[in-house]
């Protein structure tokens, strides 16, 4: 294996693996295969790049460390030579999240200094400009990300935000010298005396050029779209041929679940009930046991063959007063529970085509499926929308999954990724 990721969700990890078996154009990228968390066996030697996906976005500090430092050791033990800690393209941590400490914690193990941090994804919207962090046209402090459920954002500066989360210095490599090629680059990286350097990019040709500046380093941190460019280092250097990934899924039944209370999810939502059945979910009625997994479940069922959708997202205020009443960390675990139990149910009735949204979500779907087919390594198929992969998982009865972050994908996605992951039966 030559790359190793850890990635702080599920979603997160799927966008950077599909960023890693793309690569840039015809040249291809790496054999990349993703794990839910840590795997507890070598990974087979075809395999180039290896992303494993951690629930430290929202653990606690002392949890995401130690995770993150396990997961490294497993990576270093299969061969990689570079590192990559990503996070979210949104930067969504608190004051006292876990984005900085990890960050320390893998620069200690690795002894690296000069870090790029930079958690552009211009594909999607995310850019970094002077060390702000922009969605669209507008600082991230005034986007839809302020009103996070978990990780509200209320300050644009990386610099000044990751500054709360750690003692070690942060520097800025400003988008002129990474105009200037990738020579330019490096030698800015080299000549800095901090840490971490929060590297400006507004266009995807910028994060080719800072991966080719960053050949070599030992750790690199910042969303999918860092890792545009590294497929190519080594691939001209002839460690890697390149490969393109799979078009296709599965057919079979499908559903569609919906965790994410962000405004890119809400909308599709929306467009998504105005033509396919949709059930709303009562989430006091679930907090209080009279809602189940079997009620989603029979709904999908009646509507089978119909693009089903089953979705908890609410409006930012209505969130709020659910977690005011019933507690934050409760309601998340519990709305996690019920979409895991609904997906194993789902599969137990031959549903092979299961689309999620929103990270949490995802994540924890992705686990129980994973678990209970036995299947801990997913394969990287072609890309739905940027940072959306198909995922493929199990032998004798493959299911398809799109995971998707919250705040990612077209406004039609669900009906996209349905048609992409196969026909139904």
């Amino acid at each position: 294996m030559l790359i190793g990721v850890i990635a702080d969700d599920f979603t997160g990890a799927s966008d950077i693996a599909s960023t890693l078996a793309k690569g840039i154009g015809a040249e291809g990228g790496l054999k990349t295969a993703q794990f839910s968390g840590v795997p507890t066996a070598p990974v087979s030697a075809e395999i180039e790049a290896g992303v494993i996906s951690l629930k430290s976005r929202s653990a606690p500090v002392e949890q995401a460390v130690e995770d993150s430092l396990r997961a490294l050791e497993w990576l270093l033990a299969q061969g990689c030579s570079q590192i990559v800690f990503k996070y979210c393209s949104t930067f969504d941590s608190t004051p006292k999240g876990n984005i900085g400490p990890v960050a320390d914690a893998l620069a200690d193990r690795l002894n690296a200094s000069g870090i790029v941090v930079c958690p552009a994804f211009p594909a999607t919207g995310r850019s970094i400009y002077q060390g702000y962090l922009f969605v669209g046209d507008v600082l991230l402090s005034e986007s839809g990300m302020r009103n996070h459920p978990l990780t509200p954002m209320t300050d644009a500066n990386i610099r000044r935000w990751l500054g709360h989360q750690t003692d070690s210095s942060v520097d800025h490599l400003p988008l002129p010298r990474i105009i200037k090629g990738a020579a330019e680059t490096h030698k800015a990286l080299s000549e800095s005396r901090a840490r971490f350097v929060v590297a400006d990019a507004i266009l995807d040709e910028h994060l080719v050029t800072l991966g080719a500046a960053l050949d070599g380093a030992p750790l690199v941190t910042g969303g999918s779209g860092i890792a545009l460019g590294l497929p190519r280092n080594f691939i001209r250097s002839g460690q890697a041929k390149g490969t393109v990934p799979a078009k296709g899924g599965v057919s079979g039944k499908a559903a569609i679940l919906a965790g994410s209370c962000s405004g890119a999810t809400r909308g599709q939502v929306d467009l998504h009930m105005q033509s396919h059945p949709s059930f709303a979910i009562d989430v006091p009625d679930v907090m209080e046991g009279r809602l189940g997994s079997q009620d989603l479940v029979a709904f999908i069922e009646k509507h089978s063959g119909n693009a089903p959708l089953v979705y908890s997202s609410g409006a930012p205020e209505d969130v709020r007063k659910i977690q005011d009443r019933f507690g934050v960390e409760a309601v998340a675990a519990r709305l996690d529970k019920l979409f895991s139990e609904t997906a194993c149910a789902l599969l137990d009735l031959d549903y092979r085509r299961i689309v999620v949204a929103g990270g949490e979500t995802s994540g924890a779907v992705a686990q129980a499926v994973a678990d209970k087919l036995k299947s801990p390594a997913l394969e990287i198929r072609a890309e739905i929308d940027p940072g959306v992969p198909i995922l493929m998982l199990g032998d004798d009865r493959p299911v398809a999954l799109a995971l998707k972050s919250g705040n990612f994908g077209s406004v039609d996605f669900f009906v996209k990724a349905l048609s992409m992951m196969g026909d139904e039966t």
